[in-house]
């Protein structure tokens, strides 16, 4: 009996996402290099910012070829125009790790969305300076890595900040982590580890800095009697919490709110907005603008 006729294979779904000078013909240079591949192009966004000129441009392309095929072809137009790029398989989860200390309302709700196929990661490790998450981690069968940092403890030593963060760069390299997300983690990163994780590690912080720092803030915003409280989702850089902001979102109060309702709420606002942005920056939709982002939604 002869063999029967073997089903064509389906186009692959790619994302193309590039920042560059700003100029003429990029648009056209970009999507005639796709049509000329015989790839369809199912969304397309595009922004040229007059104050940095720079054009940044995201696009989604089904092609029936392999990924070192389009970006061989892709290649000379990207240098052609300068371009800083990524190519990437359509949803393909990024391997990312997050890192906590003690409060759980961040990592819950990330580990819950990548159970729930919301969110196009796979996290292949929770780290944290307490303990406190570990059982956390392995109800959702998540490997725990404590990398205890202790007061008073020698520089270098165990237990030292310096010991914490060069393991944390182990794990990094040993699981091939793309993504880096600081879920409530309370400890400050040193310059040298900003700077290795540059634009692939993203912090949630409550918008109150820097009005309410230090501890207890949602108390001190009570005392205040403030009217809205939020959340903001950055990438980690060495300047405490000012790194280029991808996601914000807040929420009006009012005075007859004690100060675990304030908590409760601004808890969720910060799972929500740091659920977007790892969404959006696994998608490959934010793009660095200098010192701002480019989101495109």
């Amino acid at each position: 009996m002869p063999d029967s006729p073997s089903a064509p294979s389906s186009p692959s779904s790619y994302v193309v996402a590039l920042s560059c000078p700003d100029g003429p013909g990029i648009v056209h240079a970009v999507t005639g290099v796709l049509a000329h591949l015989g790839g369809n192009i199912t969304d397309s966004q595009q922004f040229g910012d007059p104050d940095t000129g720079r054009f940044h441009m995201r696009v989604q392309v089904s092609a029936d070829l392999d990924e070192a095929s389009l970006r061989g072809a892709f290649a000379p137009v990207a240098q052609r125009f300068g371009m800083e790029w990524t190519l990437d398989v359509l949803g393909r989860p990024l391997r990312t790790l997050v890192m906590v200390s003690k409060a759980g309302h961040c990592l819950n709700d990330l580990l819950f969305r990548t159970r729930a196929g919301q969110l196009p990661v796979d996290v292949v490790a929770v780290a944290g300076n307490h303990r406190d998450l570990e059982p956390l981690a392995g109800f959702y069968g998540v490997p725990f890595h404590h990398l205890p940092v202790e007061r008073g403890a020698a520089a270098g030593g165990a237990g030292s900040k310096e010991a914490a963060e060069a393991a944390l760069l182990g794990l990094v390299d040993e699981l091939d982590v793309e993504l880096v997300v600081l879920a409530r983690y309370m400890q400050v990163l040193s310059t040298d580890l900003c700077r290795a994780l540059s634009g692939r590690a993203i912090n949630i912080h409550h918008s109150f800095l820097p009005s309410f720092k230090g501890a207890r803030p949602y108390q001190q915003a009570h005392q205040r009697g403030v009217k809205i409280i939020g959340a903001t989702a950055h990438y980690v850089t060495a300047d405490l919490d000012e790194g280029p902001i991808i996601e914000q979102d807040v929420h009006r109060v009012d005075h007859g709110m004690p100060t675990s309702e304030l908590q409760a709420i601004g808890q969720d606002v910060e799972a929500q907005v740091l659920a977007r942005a790892v969404r959006w920056h696994a998608e490959h939709r934010v793009l660095l603008d200098g010192h701002r982002t480019v989101v495109f939604r």
